[in-house]
Parts: structure tokens; sequence; C-alpha cells
């Protein structure tokens, strides 16, 4: 993105085109199902912490992480095995800044209802499960905290608040984008801009900013160069 702002030749290759939808779907899936195994992390140590150790093992973290990467690898090769069958006779102009599968599909000089109807059960399907799974189970450990009166409870429910943020950031985009047919509507740059590039920035941030060490240093920074 940073280099098409830059240079007056915005081109891409087929193959870089190819290789850019892989690693979003690849990357993305994998941070999707991250939030998956966070939550699932969550759960078993606020309402289940007597057997936390047991079951969220060194091994078992292996595992779900291996598991979780597997998945978005699976997930991101379909994407790209569709999209390698179809025919592009040109002009193959993508209206948007980056290769997502919306945008290559269009350019297809053939009926792609059937290969539109698989992405959306691969990518929108499986988001919107995922979304609505992970909404549940945040429901769910927070009325456990809601009812606990533990010390920690405000630190449960900080690091609860700020998984929930992330994934209505991260999904809500990725709902509006892959769970409808692909057809170009006003708002698709706009979202797009805000699931690659807003999102990710925010991210740190919103992870960091619950930290109250981090808040502290980030205070006596400011205070720091403020006074300078």
């Amino acid at each position: 993105m940073l280099a098409d702002f830059l240079s007056e030749r915005k081109v891409i290759s087929y193959r870089g085109c190819i290789t850019q939808l892989f690693f979003l779907h690849f990357l993305g899936g994998g941070e999707g199902l991250l939030l998956v195994v966070m939550a699932f992390d969550r759960y078993m140590a606020i309402c289940r912490p007597l057997h936390y150790s047991t079951v969220m093992s060194p091994r078992a973290c292996y595992v779900m992480l291996l598991a979780l990467w597997l998945g978005g690898f699976i997930h991101s090769i379909i994407q790209v095995a569709l999209i390698l069958h179809l025919p592009f006779c040109g002009p193959n102009q993508l209206d948007n800044f980056f290769c997502d599968v919306p945008q290559v599909i269009k350019l297809a000089c053939t009926d792609t209802f059937v290969v539109e109807l698989l992405m959306v059960f691969n990518s929108g399907l499986l988001t919107l499960l995922c979304f609505l799974g992970l909404l549940a189970s945040y429901a769910v450990i927070l009325c456990h905290v809601r009812r606990s009166a533990s010390e920690g409870k405000s630190k449960a429910m900080s690091t609860c608040t700020t998984h929930v943020i992330i994934i209505l950031l991260m999904f809500g985009p990725a709902i509006f984008i892959y769970t409808r047919p692909f057809r170009a509507l006003p708002a698709d740059k706009v979202v797009s801009f805000f699931h690659t590039v807003i999102f990710p920035v925010m991210n740190p941030v919103i992870y960091t900013l619950r930290n109250q060490e981090v808040k502290i240093s980030m205070k006596k920074l400011l205070i720091q160069h403020v006074l300078c």
C-alpha cells in the first residue's frame, strides 16, 4: 500500500496478487483462530481456575498454536485454489488498494456464482460462526466474573473487555465483506481500509493501554517531553 502511494505506476503481477491474497487470508485466519484460543484460555483461567494448569499445559499450548496456523493455511489455500482455476481476459483492474477475493473474482470472464458461494461459505460463514461463538463465550465469562468476589475481578474484567473490543473491530468488517455476494458497495473501500490498516494499528494500542505499567510509563514520558 505504501509503495502504491509513492509510485505513479500502480501495477502488481498475477503471482504477486495471488501471493498477497494468500498471506492476507493465512494471517487473518490464523489471527481469528488465535482469538478463539485466547477465549478458551480466559474461560479456563476465570471459570475453571483449578483445572487451568492441567488443561493449558505447555504441550497443549503448542498443539493449539499449530492447529490455528494449520487452520489459517487450509482456509487460505482453499481461496487460492478456487481462484487459480478462473480465466482472466482483461482489463484486470482492481477496484481496491490490495488483492482480495471479492475484487479478483469480479475480474474473471466466466460465471462465478458457484465460486462466490463457496467463498462465502469458506470465509463468511466461518467468520460469522467464530464471531457469534466468541461473543457467547465472553458473555459467559463476564457473567461469571460479575458474580465472583475475587481480588482479580477488575483485572479479569479489563482483559475480557479488551478482547471483546478486538473481536468487534476485527470480525465486524470481515463479516461485512465476506458474508454477502461479491457486489461492489460504496462502503467497501472504507471498510477494507479499516480492516487492513486501522485495525492492525489499533491492535497493540488496545492491548497495551490496559496495562497499568504501560500507562505509568507513558505518563512519565509525556511529562518529561512537556517539561523539556
